[in-house]
């Protein structure tokens, strides 16, 4: 088996995001044998206390972090390394809070190079990465040195060759290694209709009106290291 942990994992803490429990997630690792699941909800921590339980119960190895989003729409996943970084980044997280109303997190890439060290940090790209995700990114790069990933996820769209060519250029370019996920919205397949449910929601629209607000397909779940070897053929590294 091609041994893999999944490193972006969004659970119902993410409100409105994620359409599933961190248990049913942790147990899914589990049973696809992955090495490891690390999970990191939209700038809040919560969803690793029941992740860690389950993972506990489980044997399952888990990562603790978060993904910290900035008002500017730049999304880098945080895993601190030891218990110092674990607090700048709830430092990090409670400023955001205390900036915006309730439910609400107003992060800058400023604030996250304040609280950044001691952090491993995995950038999130787009769906069309332009100049100014390449600039964050190599600002992040140049700030913490080999600290930083840039995230390589199928969009099964049909062209997932071109961004994954366009996406190896960038981390040359920014001097950062790639990590593979899937960017996990859910357990297992048959979520993807809660999950169109909770986006509407969010939206204030219907199923009928969402129209590219919705996930284009059902694959935003957990999957093992021989599909996730399979689906990014395209960048073996």
């Amino acid at each position: 088996m091609t041994r893999f942990a999944e490193l972006a994992v969004t659970t119902n803490f993410s409100f409105l995001r994620g359409g599933s429990r961190a248990e049913e997630l942790v147990l899914m690792a589990k049973a696809l044998g992955l090495t490891a699941i690390g999970v990191a909800d939209r700038n809040t921590l919560s969803g690793v206390v029941r992740a860690h339980a389950a993972a506990r119960e489980h044997g399952v190895r888990l990562l603790v972090g978060a993904r910290l989003v900035t008002v500017d729409d730049f999304e880098v996943i945080a895993y601190p390394q030891d218990r110092a970084a674990y607090g700048r980044l709830t430092k990090l997280l409670t400023l955001g809070n205390l900036r915006a109303e309730k439910g609400e997190c107003h992060l800058t890439l400023a604030d996250i190079l304040s609280f950044g060290e001691g952090q491993c940090f995995i950038a999130m790209p787009p769906a069309s990465s332009d100049a100014i995700f390449a600039e964050t990114l190599a600002s992040l790069a140049k700030n913490f040195p080999r600290s930083v990933w840039l995230a390589l996820s199928p969009r099964y769209d049909g062209s997932d060759g071109r961004r994954f060519l366009a996406l190896q250029k960038l981390a040359r370019e920014a001097r950062v290694p790639l990590v593979a996920t899937n960017d996990v919205l859910y357990h297992a397949p048959e979520r993807r209709a809660l999950q169109d449910v909770l986006t509407c929601i969010r939206e204030h629209c219907t199923l009928e009106t969402a129209g590219f607000r919705l996930e284009a397909n059902a694959e935003r779940h957990m999957k093992d290291g021989v599909e996730m070897a399979r689906l990014l053929s395209y960048a073996p590294d």
